[in-house]
Order: C-alpha cells, then sequence, then structure tokens
C-alpha cells in the first residue's frame, strides 16, 4: 500500500479509519522471538490507567480501567496473544 493509497482511505469516515488502522495491526506478522517480546512489552496484559487513590491506607476513590473504551483495545489485546502464543509454541 503506497502513500497515496493510505491517505485516500484516511480521508475517509471515522470508522473506516479505524478499520484502517485494524487491518494494518492483524496484518502484523510475528517473524521471530525478539519481535514477539517487544510486541508483548508495548502491550500491556492489564490497563495501566486503573487506580486507587488512596489517604492513609483508606481508598478515597478508584480510577476504572478506560482501556477498554479504546476502538482498537480488541486488535492490540489479539496481536499480544498472538505473540504470547508464538513465544509459547515457538520458542520452547
Amino acid at each position: 500500500m503506497n502513500d497515496l493509497q493510505i491517505f485516500h482511505q484516511l480521508s475517509r469516515k471515522p470508522e473506516e479509519i479505524l478499520n484502517v488502522f485494524r487491518q494494518r495491526i492483524e496484518a502484523i506478522e510475528i517473524p521471530n522471538h525478539s519481535t514477539a517480546q517487544l510486541i508483548c512489552q508495548l502491550i500491556p496484559a492489564s490497563c495501566p490507567f486503573e487506580r486507587k487513590l488512596r489517604f492513609f491506607g483508606r481508598t478515597l476513590f478508584q480510577i476504572p480501567p478506560l482501556c477498554q473504551l479504546n476502538p482498537l483495545y480488541n486488535s492490540l489485546m489479539i496481536l499480544r496473544f498472538r505473540a504470547l502464543t508464538f513465544i509459547n509454541e515457538v520458542c520452547q
């Protein structure tokens, strides 16, 4: 896909833009162990934004996990799962 095709696809509706990113994420191949490890390091297993605000040991309030609001969340989790599967099956 060249730059002109990418620009044409990005000039569409927002949901179509997200589909382009989903397709690009799904097209990522995992050729070796170091790539799989890098993917697992870059994509966290749990939401890093979830927090409990504590004061003197008492929880004042909790910030819920917001990662599921990300429209690319499922695609990223599938990519991380594929990397973990690659490490488990190929690198043992």
